[in-house]
């Protein structure tokens, strides 16, 4: 393999591909259409930058996530190694370095880090997790599903905090401030639950690797059968409040995002159910996973139904 494709296996360039994806979606298909006529110069410009810099991090954090999983990647995923192979140590510790800091750098480019400065620490503290997580967290019962959840969570939060502004939510209350927050929390949510469905699916999926090094995951600390009903539960938990969502949006007579939402995400969630009650190896488990990022794709896609509405 050559020294390129590599690097991008390293920093897995799909994932960053669906983080770009979901930050994009949320700016056309939901930013746009709500201020529609009222978009600030320069947005773009900065909408860009964040970009950015959520790629860099999360490709840093995909780095030293390897670096710290060499040895149960032996087990669990030899022939996805790359770090150690093609890839020395020190230059990915380098790499994971340069991108964290980058990322950091665009991050108080974009805003105004006077004004703004919370979105710089966040971001900063998301490289600290995405260490921490990488070096113990994940080894630990449930609190490396939860990090890995918020940050997903927040790929799409930093993008709708840097436009929403707590001066005119608190004093002027616009409606766009507010339907833009309740999408927010909308797709925030989504993409949170359903990765914490699938991070404790990965965790079964894992678990021979994850045993020999001393990992306590759940299905490790649990048990398989407790894990399964613990994710049965987030999967129950999306489907009821995805069904509440269609409630309300139906008496608005969005009729697309309805159709959408019923045959292409809470139709596949009670598939997803049903494959995880009768799982019992691990290309159950694997084939579970791939659906679960179907899922989380097609979740995403649905931003751009609601551009035919706002």
């Amino acid at each position: 393999m050559k020294l390129i494709p590599a690097f991008l296996k390293l920093v897995r360039w799909p994932n960053l591909i669906f983080i770009m994806l979901t930050q994009v979606l949320f700016q056309y298909g939901i930013y746009y259409p709500v201020y529609r006529n009222s978009i600030p110069a320069g947005d773009t410009l900065q909408f860009i930058l964040l970009v950015v810099a959520s790629l860099f991090i999360a490709a840093g954090g995909n780095i030293i996530n390897d670096y710290f999983d060499m040895n149960i990647d032996r087990i669990n995923n030899p022939r996805k190694m790359v770090i150690g192979k093609y890839i020395n140590r020190r230059w990915a510790l380098l790499w994971h370095l340069v991108l964290s800091v980058l990322g950091i750098l665009l991050t108080a480019i974009a805003v105004n880090p006077f004004s703004r400065w919370y979105l710089v620490v966040a971001n900063v503290i998301c490289v600290i997790l995405l260490w921490f997580y990488s070096a113990r967290f994940k080894k630990d019962t449930l609190i490396g599903n939860v990090i890995v959840s918020l940050l997903t969570a927040w790929t799409i939060m930093i993008i709708f905090l840097s436009k929403f502004s707590f001066f005119d939510a608190f004093h002027n209350a616009l409606p766009q401030q507010l339907k833009l927050f309740r999408f927010a929390v909308l797709y925030s949510g989504f993409a949170f639950i359903i990765s914490l469905v699938r991070e404790a699916i990965k965790d079964v999926e894992d678990i021979a690797g994850d045993r020999k090094y001393g990992c306590k995951t759940m299905p490790i600390v649990w048990g398989i059968n407790a894990t399964k009903v613990y994710v049965a539960v987030w999967i129950m938990l999306l489907i009821a409040l995805l069904g509440v969502v269609q409630v309300y949006i139906l008496q608005l007579g969005w009729w697309l995002g309805v159709a959408y939402c019923t045959v292409l995400i809470i139709v596949p969630a009670l598939y997803l159910f049903k494959k995880l009650i009768g799982a019992n190896s691990s290309k159950d488990y694997h084939d579970i996973s791939n659906l679960t990022k179907t899922i989380m794709l097609t979740g995403i896609l649905s931003m751009i139904t609601f551009y035919f509405y706002l």
